[in-house]
């Protein structure tokens, strides 16, 4: 019995690989590393990807180079048979007169690309006591061009960096020169760093002191103190009786050459007073030049500090007015001396005949939609530096297109309204197209 039972134990021993007198292992096997597999490709850059390019499509002879070996490309999904039916064209959009405008610095300073005329428009409005009036939507403005209705595409509160052509004038009398050039200090202070300036001054013809440069560095307050002049000495002038003449002679001859009695300066009773020369015409043109330059984003002004006069100028007022028409400037200005008095500074705006002009300066605001303050002694004409450079900056930009032919460059009017009783609007009266705008 017990040699039967030892045999059955041998024998299921020997079944799993065990024998007497031997110690057997069972060895698990080690599973395999998996299968490198090929990276996944980002969606959107199939084939191969050129530095400057970026992907395009897989060349001839690359397409085994593309994939690993044994991977194969997903299927690219067949595109639809064409149809027979055209698809359907999308409905117009209405061009209606209450559609809103964009709004926003970006909108105004968004590239306008068509071949229509955009038109830019700075508003200011005030109340009877010439304070801003702020609040107002693109709903209470209406726009007329030649007096049809135009919708606003573009409505922006918001302030624009301006490019400002200082004009000084520097044939005042002494005593308003002096003036003028003790408030030169207060410019910088009326302008931010996103603005640019240059100086222009004028007597006999126009001087440029200095192109544009950052309103905040260190060459504008160096420049306008450069600019700065002695004026004039007015004196009584006598042209008849004994006093007339030229009473100091040498060899018959009058020492003072200027005062030679005879021909176009009279004779021994009389002589011709030279006339004054201010060519304020020629000097606003001249900065006109350089600002049509600046970039059109930019709100382009002309500030001119001045009486007003003008005499002995190649340019005529027309000429200059529309050139600053055309190219988007406004004239901006502080008027002194004699054209700062309450009452002859009205009196000054009537022309006499063979006479020169006491001041033009109010036409060329009022044809380019500025403003002008008649201001007296050093603090109020600081002051207005300040008011004036407020006023331009903080206008509202209406932006519409306009629907008269780019290739007719005749005088087109404008003609701003605002839906609020008892206010004052300052707008230009019209413009002239210009070719480089239709763009």
């Amino acid at each position: 019995m017990n040699v039967a039972r030892r045999a059955i134990v041998l024998a299921a021993l020997a079944g799993f690989g065990l024998g007497p007198g031997v110690r057997a292992q069972q060895q698990t096997p080690v599973p395999d590393a998996p299968t490198p597999q090929a990276p996944t490709a980002l969606p959107g850059t199939e084939g191969p990807i050129t530095p400057g390019i970026g992907s395009g499509e897989t060349p001839e002879g690359s397409a085994a180079s593309s994939s690993s070996a044994g991977q194969q490309q997903p299927a690219q999904p067949t595109p639809p048979p064409p149809s027979s039916q055209p698809p359907a064209a999308a409905a117009p959009q209405a061009n209606s007169q209450d559609t809103p405008p964009q709004e926003g610095i970006a909108a105004v300073n968004a590239s306008f690309v068509s071949h229509v005329t955009e038109v830019v428009v700075p508003v200011t409005v005030k109340d009877p006591k010439g304070n801003p009036v702020a609040g107002l939507t693109w709903r209470d403005f209406t726009v007329y061009e030649n007096s049809t209705r135009v919708p606003l595409k573009v409505f922006s509160v918001d302030p624009r960096p301006m490019s400002v052509a200082f004009v000084i004038d520097q044939t005042l009398p002494a005593n308003i020169m002096r003036e003028v050039n003790e408030s030169l200090n207060a410019i910088q202070g009326a302008l931010t760093p996103y603005d640019e300036a240059a100086v222009f001054t004028y007597t006999n013809g126009a001087k440029e002191w200095t192109g544009f440069t950052g309103a905040q560095g260190q060459r504008l307050p160096a420049v306008l103190s450069l600019a700065q002049a002695t004026g004039t000495d007015p004196m009584v002038p006598e042209n008849s009786g004994p006093m007339a003449g030229c009473n100091i002679r040498e060899n018959g001859s009058c020492v003072d050459p200027n005062l030679q009695p005879g021909r176009s300066t009279g004779n021994d009773t009389f002589i011709t007073i030279p006339k004054e020369i201010h060519t304020l015409n020629d000097a606003i043109l001249q900065a006109a030049k350089e600002l049509s330059t600046r970039p059109k984003e930019r709100l382009r002004v002309i500030y001119v500090i001045s009486d007003g006069k003008e005499y002995g100028s190649k340019a005529t007022w027309k000429e200059v007015v529309r050139y600053l028409q055309t190219n988007n400037i406004t004239v901006y200005g502080t008027v002194v001396g004699d054209s700062a008095r309450w009452g002859e500074g009205w009196l000054d705006r009537f022309h006499l005949p063979m006479e020169m002009y006491d001041n033009i300066l109010y036409k060329y605001v009022a044809q380019t939609g500025g403003d002008m303050f008649s201001e007296r002694g050093v603090n109020s004409i600081e002051k207005s530096y300040a008011k004036i450079a407020d006023e331009a900056r903080n206008q509202y930009t209406l932006v519409y297109t306009s629907h008269l032919p780019i290739y007719d460059d005749r005088f087109r009017s404008i003609d701003v309204r605002v839906n609020r009783p008892n206010v004052v609007v300052t707008a230009k009266p019209g413009y002239r197209p210009a070719a480089e705008e239709s763009r």
